[in-house]
Parts: structure tokens; C-alpha cells; sequence
């Protein structure tokens, strides 16, 4: 399936985009996307026989209709540094022995057609599409990376927007650079894992005012997917709802030659992983 939320920001209400591209409304099945529904077998099935009933769920005019994150209440954002090959090649670094961790905010989070903030005094805003991985069971103390990936509910298009002068330059964590407010937008939809047969085999694009930046692949990364929620569970314990952001591919603008063409008001990024749809944002200063 693939779930979205849509309306006012705050006020989004749950849909569904059937498969005849139709958008469809679940106000009257569930209250919203979020960990309690991706956590509820019974739940998820009535939005599926729902789905699949002619008739049941009204069509949604989306004309004009904002589009904001596909899932509500989010508990945390894990997020892994220098996950791909070809990344971690273009920066210089060492291929990590084990994952790079870092934290984003809830509230970094912004609909995927949503405006992004470049911060004031920034000079090195960065652009990295991602693919974000939404968990469905508690996850603590997993064994293998076949039980990492029976936690997974779906996955998700993730732009992680950073700040590389904060982040690198500034002393402490990465976190500073990683949390500016919009710098995660998310969506356009959770597409539940069994649309997803390989998450190692999607293919992750990002547009800068037109121009292609990043071309990879998700079967370039250093950690898969079911690897990664084996590893976190061993440090902390993953909750439905929470957000894992699972790294980014070669041709950041932190890896490119300079001058750098480093993000600035009035460009427009555009990304996508093949499969869980697009996402486009003008950048205006804080």
C-alpha cells in the first residue's frame, strides 16, 4: 500500500493512493498513519480490504491539496553517516568498520513539497536524498538481518538537508548541522514493505535546479538495510513509528570541486527513490 497524509500542516488526515493512482481517503478506517496504526495487524488489514472494496473509500480532489509527511507522531530519527561506498570515496573518508550514528529531530520534519529553510549564516547547505526506513515492531536485541528486516513497516523518499559548516566545522556532533528546522523533508508516501521485495535494489536520484546530482543505488550501501536495524537494536530499542534515514550516495556538494555549488535561496532541489515516489522543494532563507 501506499499511505499518505494530507491537508494543512498539523492538521493532515490519513489517504491512500490506490492502485489506479486514485487518491483515496481513510478518515473513516484510521485516525492516522503512525506507529500505534503500523504496530496493528488488524488495523492494516481493514485498510487493506478497505483498499480493496469498490466504493469504500471516497476519492480525494488533489488539486491544490498539500501533500505533508506520510507518517505522524514520529518517535525518533536515526540516521547513518557514510553508508555508501561511492559517498564516503568523493569525501575522503575511510569506509566506516560500523555504522555512524546520529540523531534528527522530529520536528525537522517537513511534507516533500514543502518549502526548505536555508539557516541564517549558512554558507555550505547541503542536499541528500535518502531512503528512510519506518519501523512496524519493537525492535530490541535482534540476532540476524532477515529479523531486522521482519521489523520494517515500509519505507519512504527522505531528503537529509545539512548544514556541512555546522556539522564539521563547528565542533561536537554532526547534530547541529542536521537539525535546522525542515531539513528532513519526508514522503510523499510510507510504501509498506511488501511492495518493496529488495530494499538493496532502488535506484535514489537528486535534482539540483534541474541539474542531476546524485544517481545511485541502494545496493551500494555499506550497512543494508536489514544489517542496520540489527545494529540499532543493540543500542537503543526501535519503536513502531520511529525513522531510520539510511544514508546518501556520491555527488553531494561537499564532495565536489570548488567552489562548491552549495544550496542557497531560490533553488530548486528535486529527488526521488525509484518506487516511493518524488519529492520537489524551492529553498528560501530563514
Amino acid at each position: 500500500m501506499k499511505l499518505l497524509r494530507v491537508g494543512t500542516a498539523g492538521a493532515e488526515r490519513p489517504a491512500l493512493l490506490d492502485r489506479d493512482g486514485t487518491l483515496r481517503d481513510l478518515t473513516g478506517i484510521v485516525p492516522d498513519i503512525d506507529g500505534d496504526l503500523l504496530a496493528d495487524a488488524s488495523a492494516l488489514a481493514r485498510v487493506r480490504a478497505a483498499a480493496d472494496a469498490p466504493g469504500v473509500l471516497p476519492a480525494l480532489d488533489p488539486a491544490g491539496l498539500r501533500v505533508g509527511p506520510p507518517l505522524g507522531r514520529i518517535g525518533k530519527i536515526v540516521c547513518i553517516g557514510l553508508n555508501y561506498h561511492d559517498h564516503a570515496a568523493e569525501t575522503g573518508a575511510a569506509v566506516p568498520a560500523e555504522p555512524i550514528l546520529f540523531f534528527k529531530a522530529p520536528d525537522t520534519v517537513v511534507g516533500p513539497e514543502d518549502t526548505v529553510l536555508v539557516p541564517r549564516g549558512s554558507r555550505k547547505t547541503d542536499w541528500e536524498v535518502e531512503l528512510a526506513v519506518v519501523i512496524g515492531r519493537t525492535a530490541r536485541y535482534l540476532d540476524s538481518a532477515e529479523e531486522g528486516l521482519a521489523h520494517v513497516a515500509g519505507y519512504a523518499t527522505a531528503h537529509d538537508v545539512s548544514e556541512r559548516e555546522f556539522q564539521i566545522e563547528r565542533g561536537g556532533t554532526w547534530d547541529k548541522g542536521k537539525n535546522c528546522e525542515t531539513f528532513n523533508p519526508l514522503g510523499p508516501w510510507l510504501v509498506t514493505a511488501d511492495e518493496v521485495p529488495d530494499p538493496q535494489a532502488l535506484p535514489l536520484r537528486l535534482w539540483v535546479n534541474g541539474e542531476l546530482k546524485q544517481n545511485g543505488t541502494t545496493a551500494d550501501q555499506i550497512f543494508p538495510v536489514g544489517e542496520v536495524v540489527r545494529y540499532l537494536s543493540h543500542f537503543m530499542t526501535l519503536y513502531p513509528g520511529d525513522v531510520i534515514n539510511t544514508g546518501t550516495p556520491a555527488g553531494v556538494a561537499m564532495g565536489q570541486s570548488d567552489p562548491k555549488p552549495y544550496l542557497k535561496a531560490g533553488d530548486v532541489v528535486e529527488l526521488e527513490v525509484e518506487g516511493l515516489g518524488r519529492q520537489r522543494q524551492e529553498l528560501k532563507g530563514a
